[in-house]
């Protein structure tokens, strides 16, 4: 969507879980008790390089998980980075341990070209666990042309792609959070949810942190968050 100088444009930032066939990163993770985060992809020739940070609870089961990455018939082949090189201080891992590594693989796997040419522009690393991909992206659409455009990568790359937290950036108005949108208690829990970083990849707080803070149990404060999306995500043109 283009828009002139001082024109007001529609957007939004997701969260998406995504499966796709013959990905490498989702086969090693389906069964593996630790996982990955991709930091970006740059293409060489016909296939693309990127960086990713393996983690797990212990050395041998990063062993293993990294042994599957260079294994995998979907890669052609992996880089340990020294640690010194690291630059991962914007996200730490889960897990006890983490390898900093560069994976050079068949660039038309990848699901990230899709979402970028649709309009989906990464805006955190890619966690990838339990064989999904989570992705958080910004797109300046609106709620019909969001849906429109996870319809061409779903079928694009046969893909099944699900909206696990969707939030209106709409400048001029000042966001739906300030428009009556939500209830006053529905409101004060998102704004302590995003704050707390129960929507950042990975979560910095769970829904059992946030209850206790707030005084309530666990199952009121998941349905106040999901009636709470569930009316921003209405709420977008």
């Amino acid at each position: 969507m283009q828009g002139g100088v001082g024109e007001q444009q529609e957007g939004a930032h997701l969260t998406l879980s995504i499966w796709h066939p013959d990905c490498w990163t989702l086969q090693v993770t389906e069964n593996a008790p630790g996982g990955l985060f991709g930091h970006g992809v740059y293409q060489v020739e016909d296939s693309v390089k990127g960086r990713f940070t393996v983690y797990a609870d212990s050395e041998d089961e990063l062993d293993s998980l990294i042994a599957a990455i260079d294994e995998s018939p979907l890669t052609e082949s992996v880089w340990h980075l020294d640690y010194r090189y690291e630059f991962d201080y914007e996200m730490p891992t889960p897990g006890n341990v983490s390898q900093s590594i560069l994976v050079m693989y068949n660039g038309r796997r990848s699901i990230n070209d899709a979402l970028v040419s649709n309009g989906f522009i990464p805006d955190k690393a890619v966690w990838i666990h339990d064989g999904r991909e989570y992705w958080t992206v910004i797109i300046e659409q609106d709620r019909e042309s969001i849906q429109d455009s996870l319809d061409v990568v779903r079928e694009e790359m046969d893909a099944d792609i699900e909206i696990q937290h969707i939030t209106s950036d709409n400048r001029e108005t000042g966001g739906v959070l300030r428009r009556g949108i939500l209830s006053e208690r529905q409101r004060e829990v998102f704004e302590l949810a995003r704050e707390r970083g129960y929507y950042n990849w990975p979560r910095e707080v769970s829904a059992t942190d946030l209850a206790e803070e707030l005084g309530v149990s666990k199952a009121t404060t998941l349905e106040h968050l999901r009636k709470a999306e569930v009316k921003l995500f209405d709420a977008l043109p």
